[in-house]
């Protein structure tokens, strides 16, 4: 008997990120953007204090790895500024693996953590009961917005959280990645246990604009070799397709006729290309940087 189709619990769903990561250049991508951008970025807080609000901190793979980058472009900005950190996170795993690694960097000394192990929601909840709307300097969510609840709310209560001349760093798919066009074309081939939101860079240029809020998009492109997702019994390729899908063991569960569809979606040139006889999926990310 075949068991049935169900959602990555939280522990399996870093288990298939990380093989995401793993054959992705999605922390490559990244990299790029805190080199071309985030020094000037950071060069528009305060000289004598920063405080900064940090969701979603597996986003880099390595719990907290990205915002620790973040933290020590804008110390080598402003040399000696002390930077007041806050982290939300609902996952403890996560939040654990952050603390390690703050735990091993020896150059963080003018540096303040406050861990949040809440959803964005509850966090945003948790201000609006205590009445104390506290300020940032710089705010990002990376990859996050998938999974909250109201896309729009989110955006909008997290902007109100902006200090004067505070900047909120939106990190989403691209609408030119194979993302867009795998959610667009093929979403019945998706199956239903999926329950992140199918958004990209325009839906959330579209909310902003709604906001009637200064913002400016950044593109930077980025692949994932998939090719093992084509590979009958391989378990790498599996760990893939239980990412793209978020469905436990998808080749294992799924008919063989949504399985067929998916990985034929997999293949048109609007989602993938072949290097080498490898297939690349179009991973391209939006850098939504918004006043």
């Amino acid at each position: 008997m075949i068991p049935s189709m169900r959602s990555l619990t939280a522990e399996e769903y870093v288990e298939a990120f990380k093989s995401f990561l793993d054959h992705s250049t999605e922390h490559q991508c990244m990299d790029e953007f805190n080199k071309e951008q985030m020094p000037n970025i950071a060069a528009g807080h305060k000289a004598e204090h920063a405080s900064l609000l940090l969701g979603d901190c597996l986003a880099g793979g390595v719990a907290g790895e990205q915002d620790l980058k973040m933290i020590r472009i804008l110390q080598a900005v402003h040399p000696g500024v002390f930077i007041d950190n806050e982290i939300v996170e609902p996952n403890p795993q996560h939040v654990a693996a952050y603390k390690e690694l703050v735990n091993q960097a020896p150059d963080l000394q003018n540096v303040s953590f406050i861990w949040h192990q809440l959803t964005s929601l509850e966090y945003e909840q948790q201000v609006k009961e205590k009445g104390t709307h506290k300020k940032f300097d710089f705010i990002h969510m990376i990859q996050m917005l998938y999974r909250v609840e109201d896309i729009p709310n989110t955006i909008k209560f997290f902007h109100s959280c902006l200090d004067h001349h505070g900047k909120l760093l939106i990190i989403i798919l691209s609408d030119s990645s194979g993302w867009a066009s795998l959610w667009k074309k093929h979403r019945d081939c998706l199956p239903a246990t999926d329950s992140g939101h199918y958004i990209t860079s325009s839906g959330i240029t579209e909310v902003l604009q709604r906001l009637g809020v200064e913002h400016r998009v950044y593109e930077f492109p980025s692949g994932w070799d998939i090719t093992e997702c084509f590979i009958d019994g391989d378990a790498l390729g599996g760990r893939m397709m239980d990412f793209l899908t978020g469905t436990k063991d998808f080749l294992g569960t799924a008919p063989p006729a949504l399985r067929r569809r998916l990985r034929e979606a997999l293949c048109q040139p609007e989602c993938s290309s072949t290097r080498d006889g490898r297939v690349i999926f179009s991973n391209n990310l939006s850098m939504i940087l918004v006043e």
